[in-house]
């Protein structure tokens, strides 16, 4: 890997004097390294494109997901959001879309954010007849808990998270208790993680809450089950989400939306870098995959940045012109 940086710096050190560098001097753009796995390594992914193909200058600054958006429409900085989770705060977000301050690029993830109840492929391809929460919730005996194998393990989402509420919800919805499962709390994140790797480690069945895209899920592949009910918003609001809710409904995630939100200074200072951001785009299994390197390697996010533009030529071309591949390779 030192090596590997070496030369990308010693590259980028020679294109910057090469012939015509400083035609796009006046390209100025920052971006914001958001604090989680996926959006720091698309952070330094957009600064190494948007510096080695399109020439401009580019900055990172730390960022979270409000704080950001919060900044984006009073100061206009960062230019550029690259993973905005939008769901959560969507009316804000389309109001300053309104008002000029910001503008939607490119949708991020282009499966969006997944979340749901899974169970390994391995499992999934040996049950068939399994396909929905509510097929595998008729069947306690496929999942038995290791503390009372009479009785079916269902995996919980963390402690302290909102999908802990969802989830219990929706286990409650569907009468899990009645069918014979217990719900299994893992305490963590952490927790939970080590639930999944013990059950690929031995083949043995597993059944909970997951999420995408994650670092686990590019090293253990697993099956999203179907939920038995199309995603009702209103219900989702009044009592799926709410802790004291006392008679759920079965309710269904929806897909989280991802998208890449920058200031309009960004098509000011260089079509091309806006028509890239306009175009970048990636799906879960490679960022799956992906983070599940960093994650082994114990790699920083400019680290698997250029791991990833190094071994997935044929994804990322696709979101640059030709002239600006060429630059990037010779860069790299």
């Amino acid at each position: 890997m030192k090596s590997l940086l070496t030369s990308t710096f010693l590259a980028a050190a020679l294109f910057g004097f090469a012939p015509g560098a400083s035609a796009q001097e006046s390209c100025e753009l920052t971006i914001s390294n958001m604090n989680w796995a996926s959006a720091e390594v698309l952070a330094q992914i957009d600064k190494f494109i948007l510096s080695e193909g399109y020439g401009c200058e580019t900055r990172l600054l730390p960022g979270d997901t409000m704080p950001t958006f919060a900044s984006m429409t009073e100061k206009q900085e960062p230019d550029v959001a690259p993973e905005m989770w939008v769901n959560q705060f969507r009316e804000q977000i389309d109001k300053a879309v309104e008002e000029g301050t910001v503008e939607f690029a490119a949708e991020a993830l282009s499966d969006g954010g997944e979340e749901g109840w899974w169970v390994p492929t391995y499992f999934a391809e040996a049950h068939p007849e399994i396909k929905t929460v509510g097929d595998a919730l008729e069947r306690p005996d496929l999942f038995p808990s290791t503390e009372d194998p009479s009785k079916g393990a269902f995996y919980n989402c963390p402690s302290g998270w909102g999908c802990q509420i969802t989830t219990a919800n929706l286990f409650k919805a569907y009468k899990g208790e009645e069918k014979g499962f217990v719900l299994v709390d893992t305490g963590s994140a952490a927790g939970l993680d080590g639930s999944i790797a013990k059950a690929y480690e031995n083949k043995e069945p597993w059944f909970g809450y997951y999420w995408a895209p994650t670092a686990i899920l590019g090293k253990y592949p697993m099956t999203k089950l179907e939920f038995d009910a199309e995603h009702d918003p209103e219900e989702w609001a009044k009592c799926t989400t709410q802790a004291d809710c006392a008679d759920p409904k079965i309710n269904a995630w929806t897909k989280s939306e991802v998208f890449t939100i920058v200031t309009p200074k960004v098509a000011k200072e260089s079509e091309a870098a806006a028509e890239y951001l306009n175009t970048r785009s990636w799906g879960n299994d490679t960022v799956n995959k992906l983070l599940a390197w960093k994650e082994d390697q114990q790699a920083t996010g400019e680290d698997t940045a250029f791991y990833f533009l190094e071994n997935n030529e044929e994804i990322w071309s696709k979101w640059v012109s030709p002239e600006a591949a060429e630059k990037i390779k010779a860069a790299l």
